[in-house]
């Protein structure tokens, strides 16, 4: 881990004279960060009576505030406690371009709750890997994190306090629990170190500083962000534009066989799934009252070629439910603020509550299908995308929420109909465009693609389901059916 050199007694005459050229450094920094293509996630965090807090004031005394945002992370409140432990940290990321301070970061979670026993200790270890995992998934998507850690020796701490403690002024920010820490110094320093180990990885390391001398520590701090700025930016300016769009051989071909092995012509006539619809619309409204009353959130994910038939199925299948507790998420292109947040950022935001349902209409799978054939991202982002999406499953339903995902697909002869059908009729010809017909004739890609995403995000806890969509009836009763059986069996796990 990289030691900045905190520890000398740094004159104030110094400090004051260096002070004046940090700060223009500081406001040129920030200038730049406008232009550049990423954001700054500065954590600043330590042991306590480190001054934490004075870095993190100093910081945006000496910054533009219209270009820095500060957070600090307390007891989680009831909207966050019914999401992913992550989810809080995801919606207070910075768009590129602009820098965010973190007091004590998502670590200081972690520390706070103080961990002793075995299992506490493996729920610790836990959370250091999510956090590992969180700092990997930003830092490969462009995001500089500068991670400073101030440091103080147990008697550095106690002499500290006692200063503090003295003067009348600041008497009021030591507290019990602060002498608490000062007493267990050695178990709380075995778990920062901890905490450090785990989450130091090659691009997003700690800086440990000595934070005895105030001054140095300021200086120190404020040196590390302007080199890693530096860095950041000669490395982004080697960056090349994206791979031009190209179809790419399948990376697991047993997904493409699973795939073109579903047989499309399931007969169903209209009325024999209007004789059995009500029924499995009624069992769909029980389990998913059922899930709410034991704070079960479901997220539904439908993706398919276009024309499968993805806005009847949803329409369908929200008609068993209670429209205060349910929301559609329609995604298409990004919008400007969502291009300038990492691609899960807008998948993370919308995480239901406990108790609610969330429908995906496309979903964050466009990493691996359009944006791979299309060459929105460059060729190691949307090959490591796989391993990123299972992960951001299995949180989600590592806290409890049922995923349900469905692939409806369609034969080629039937979208050339239906594309037909939408072209002649009035109140269908919205649905059609020139984008559906330029994507019908990527349709190889798109079924590579496809059979990639299959194999490699088929995971037990998030399956995912073919449905043969050629018949409307029978694949809208085929998904009310899996939905129903999925969330029986969740609940019953």
């Amino acid at each position: 881990m990289a030691k900045a050199n905190g520890a000398r007694r740094l004159p104030k005459k110094d400090y004051e004279a260096r002070v004046p050229a940090l700060r223009g450094a500081l406001v040129q920094m920030q200038v730049a960060l406008q232009h550049a293509p990423f954001p700054i996630l500065l954590v600043v965090a330590g042991d306590e009576a480190s001054g934490k807090g004075d870095v993190v004031n100093l910081l945006n005394a000496w910054l533009d505030p219209r270009g820095v945002e500060t957070f600090a992370f307390h007891e989680p409140t009831d909207e966050e406690r019914e999401r992913p432990p992550m989810w809080r940290y995801w919606r207070c990321l910075p768009p590129r371009g602009r820098m965010a301070i973190y007091a004590g970061g998502w670590h200081a979670d972690a520390l706070r709750a103080n961990p002793h026993t075995p299992h506490e200790l493996d729920h610790f270890a836990e959370r250091l890997r999510l956090f590992a995992h969180f700092e990997r998934l930003l830092a490969d998507g462009g995001a500089l994190i500068i991670k400073v850690w101030l440091q103080l020796s147990e008697a550095a701490q106690r002499e500290r306090l006692l200063s503090l403690e003295s003067d009348p002024d600041t008497a009021w920010r030591v507290t019990a629990d602060d002498w608490q820490h000062n007493r267990n110094h050695e178990h709380h320093a075995r778990l920062s170190e901890q905490m450090r180990r785990a989450t130091h990885k090659p691009g997003v390391p700690w800086h440990v500083i000595d934070a005895t001398d105030p001054r140095a520590r300021n200086l120190a701090v404020t040196e590390c962000v302007l080199a890693s700025f530096r860095r950041q930016l000669a490395t982004q300016l080697k960056i090349g534009p994206a791979s031009k769009p190209r179809r790419t051989v399948s990376l697991r071909p047993a997904g493409l066989r699973r795939l073109l092995a579903l047989r499309l012509d399931q007969p169903l006539s209209e009325a024999a799934y209007s004789e059995k619809r009500d029924k499995w619309l009624g069992r769909l409204h029980r389990a998913v009252r059922t899930a709410a009353e034991r704070g079960r959130s479901i997220v539904w994910v439908f993706e398919g070629w276009d024309a499968a038939g993805k806005g009847g199925a949803i329409r369908r299948l929200t008609s068993a439910l209670d429209a205060r507790d349910f929301r559609v998420i329609p995604i298409a292109k990004p919008t400007d603020e969502e291009k300038v947040h990492h691609y899960l950022w807008r998948f993370w935001r919308h995480a239901p509550r406990a108790g609610r349902v969330t429908i995906y209409d496309r979903s964050w799978y466009g990493r691996v299908l359009v944006e791979r054939i299309e060459g929105f991202c460059r060729d190691p982002e949307w090959r490591r995308a796989y391993a990123e999406l299972n992960d951001f499953e299995a949180q989600l339903t590592a806290h409890g929420i049922i995923v349900l995902k469905f692939w409806l697909h369609l034969s080629k002869a039937e979208q050339l109909r239906r594309f037909r059908l939408r072209e002649e009729t009035d109140y269908k010809q919205h649905k059609i465009n020139a984008e559906d017909w330029r994507n019908r004739r990527q349709w190889a890609a798109y079924e590579t693609a496809v059979g990639d995403m299959l194999a490699l995000t088929d995971r037990p806890t998030a399956p995912w389901h073919l449905v043969p969509a050629d018949n409307k009836c029978f694949a809208r009763l085929e998904i009310l059916k899996t939905s129903c059986k999925q969330i029986a069996a969740a609940l019953e796990g």
